[in-house]
Formats: C-alpha cells, structure tokens, sequence
C-alpha cells in the first residue's frame, strides 16, 4: 500500500463535491490508497499520478510522487454531471496564477 499526503487545496475541492464527510483529508487518503491498490492509476503527460476513485468513477485524483509517497494536490470530475461544472474550474484556473 503507498503512503498518501493531502493538500488543504484537495481537501477542499473534495468537499465541495463530495458531501457526508467530516475529516476530507483522510477520506482522500482512503479512497486513493485503496484506488491505487485496485490499478486505477494512470499518468499525467506533466508527470502527474492521476488515480480514479472507486467509488465515483467520475472523481480523478491528481497526484504528486515524492520520496515514495503521493501527495493530492487537486481532484476534477468528469462528466456532464459534475457537482461543480468545468466551467467554473476552468474559470478560476485563468484568474489563479498558482493553479496551473
């Protein structure tokens, strides 16, 4: 099993999708170290360790490997169904110069 880290970031955009939660963080931890057992992984061409929930399959997990462990950084959905439509994803990537 690998060793996940959860940013505040994730854990908020986790939050607002996912709702019936009390700790965010170590909810992310769950499902994506179960993912990550189950193969649901794939490769970002930037590098990124997407993870695909097991749960939602809409839900994707981007994640950062550093010295043995994934760190979350942020999570989308996909889909037309999406709690909180790409547009405003989309919308706010172009105003946050940190969000890349």
């Amino acid at each position: 099993m690998v060793l996940v880290t959860v940013t505040d970031h994730a854990a908020e955009r986790f939050r607002q999708r996912v709702r019936g939660t009390l700790d965010a963080t170590t909810e992310i931890a769950s499902r994506v170290a179960r993912a990550h057992a189950s193969g649901r992984v794939g490769q970002d061409p930037r590098g990124a360790v997407l993870v695909r929930d097991l749960e939602r399959r809409d839900l994707v997990y981007v994640c950062r490997p550093e010295h043995g462990e994934l760190v979350v950084v942020t999570l989308w959905e996909e889909g037309e169904d999406a709690a909180v439509p790409k547009r405003f994803t989309d919308a706010l990537r172009r105003d946050d110069h940190r969000v890349t």
